[in-house]
C-alpha cells in the first residue's frame, strides 16, 4: 500500500539520555501510525543512524550544513521530497508525539482541500520522563495526561507542516533548530493565497519538554545569532508570522474559514511595529506581550 503522508525530521544528537529517550518516543508514535504514513529521518547527528536502523526507519545523512555546521532546512526538505514515496508531506520535530487524532485530521483536510494548503497547530507541553509503550489504549491514555497534565502552548510555537509534496521547492538556506525558519513557513503560505489550516482543535500534539544544553551555551533557540540570520534570510519581521495567522480552522472535521478581525486588527498593528524596527523598550516589548495574550485570547473564544 502506497502511504498517504510522508514523516520527515532532523533529530538532535542522541549522545544525551533525555534527548534520546524523547526523540525515541516521538518515532514510536510516528511509526504507530501505521501503514499509511512513512518516516523519514535526516542527519548525521551522534547515534541517528543506528537509531534508524533499530527502529526500521529509512535513514537520509547527506544534509547540507551552514558554516556553525548546522543543518539547512531547504536541504532537509529537497531530500525529504525526493525520497517520498507519498503524495504529502509532514516536517514535524523530533521531540513531538503524534497520536492517531494527527492522521484524521490529515484526511479530513485532504477530503475537503486537496491542493495548496498548510496544515499546522499548537502544542501540549508535556514532561515525559518514561519510555513510550503503544499498547493497546496508549493514545487515548497520552491524550487525557497530556491534557490533565500539560500547557498548551501559545500561537508562535510551531512544531508541524502538513503540505503538498510539490510545495516549498525554493526555500532560503535556513538553519534547522533555529528561529524564524517556522514563521516564514506561514509567511510564505499565506502570501502565495494557500489555505493555512489550524488544527489545533482536532488534534493532540505532543511537545515533550528538554533543557538546552545541545544549543551553543545552553542558550534557548531564539537568543542565537543563527536565529537572526533566519530571520533576515526570512525578509524580516515583519515575515514572522505564526498560527494567528492562520485563514481556516479544522473542527468536527469540517475545514472553516476564519474571520476575527480584532486578531487582524492588533496583528497588523504588531507587524506595523516591527516594519519601524524591533521595540527594544521595555515598554515597547510589554506592548507587543500584551497584544499577543489579546490575539491568544480572541483566538481561543
Amino acid at each position: 500500500m502506497k502511504p498517504l503522508l510522508t514523516l520527515f525530521s532532523a533529530p538532535k544528537p542522541f549522545d544525551r539520555e533525555h534527548i534520546a529517550l524523547i526523540q525515541r518516543n516521538a518515532i514510536r508514535s510516528w511509526l504507530a501510525l501505521g501503514e499509511k504514513v512513512e518516516v523519514l529521518l535526516l542527519g548525521a547527528e551522534n547515534g541517528l543512524a543506528e537509531v534508524a536502523a533499530e527502529m526500521g526507519v529509512r535513514h537520509l545523512p547527506e544534509v547540507a550544513r551552514n558554516e556553525q555546521g548546522t543543518p539547512l532546512v531547504s536541504s532537509i526538505f529537497a531530500l525529504a521530497r525526493d525520497a517520498a514515496s507519498a503524495p504529502y508531506l509532514c516536517y514535524v520535530n523530533a521531540d513531538i508525539i503524534l497520536l492517531p487524532d494527527f492522521l484524521e485530521a490529515v484526511e479530513a483536510i485532504l477530503a475537503q482541500t486537496p491542493d495548496d494548503f498548510l496544515m499546522v497547530g499548537r502544542r501540549w507541553d508535556v514532561d515525559i520522563t518514561t519510555p513510550l509503550e503503544t499498547t493497546e489504549g496508549w493514545a487515548q491514555r497520552l491524550r487525557t495526561f497530556a491534557r490533565a497534565n500539560g500547557r498548551l502552548h501559545s500561537s508562535f510555537g510551531i512544531d508541524y507542516f502538513v503540505f503538498p509534496k510539490a510545495a516549498y521547492a525554493d526555500m532560503p538556506p535556513f538553519a534547522v533548530g533555529r528561529a524564524g525558519w517556522d514563521n516564514w513557513m506561514i509567511y510564505h503560505a499565506r502570501k502565495q493565497g494557500w489555505k493555512v489550516i489550524d488544527a489545533t482543535q482536532a488534534t493532540t500534539v505532543i511537545h515533550q519538554r528538554h533543557d538546552y544544553a545541545h544549543l551553543p551555551g545552553g542558550q534557548p533557540h531564539y537568543r542565537l545569532e543563527e536565529s537572526q540570520e533566519n530571520i533576515r534570510l526570512a525578509g524580516g519581521r515583519s515575515h514572522m508570522f505564526s498560527i494567528l495567522e492562520a485563514n481556516y480552522t479544522l473542527s468536527d472535521g469540517k475545514v472553516r474559514r476564519l474571520h476575527r478581525p480584532h486578531i487582524a486588527l492588533l496583528r497588523s498593528i504588531e507587524l506595523g511595529l516591527q516594519r519601524r524596527g524591533y521595540p527594544t523598550s521595555r515598554g515597547g516589548l510589554a506592548l507587543l506581550r500584551l497584544s499577543r495574550r489579546l490575539q491568544t485570547h480572541f483566538r481561543a473564544t
